[in-house]
């Protein structure tokens, strides 16, 4: 059985997130769930709300220890354009990324 859960509009860069997503893809669910403490990236809190989230849109009746996670992806979303006053009374732009993070989870027993 699988489980799907997405963050849409995310303000964190698709990069931060992708650094921590290679670290937990195809692992088990308690083994990510060690891991992310010891990180000290700004899109951990992003990532362990949406794993949260994929276990409980799997259901109760899941055992914890045999979940893993199956796939995980990042895209980017829509660019925030903003400007900040630069020298000589210049406009510096400022992009502010947003991302799109999307985790799959199954049971261990059900590889396919």
């Amino acid at each position: 059985m699988e489980a799907k859960a997405t963050a849409k509009f995310v303000m964190c860069t698709p990069r931060k997130v992708k650094q921590v997503l290679s670290l937990i893809s195809n692992k088990s669910v308690e083994r990510v769930f060690e891991i992310l403490p010891f990180l000290s990236k700004s899109a951990v809190l992003l990532i362990e709300k949406v794993l949260n989230s994929a276990i409980a849109n799997l259901g109760k009746n899941s055992d914890f220890s045999k979940l893993r996670v199956k796939e995980c992806w990042v895209c980017n979303a829509p660019t925030l354009k903003r400007m900040r006053p630069g020298p000589q009374g210049r406009g510096m732009s400022v992009r502010k990324r947003t991302s799109h993070v999307t985790i799959i989870i199954t049971d261990a027993n059900n590889d396919s």
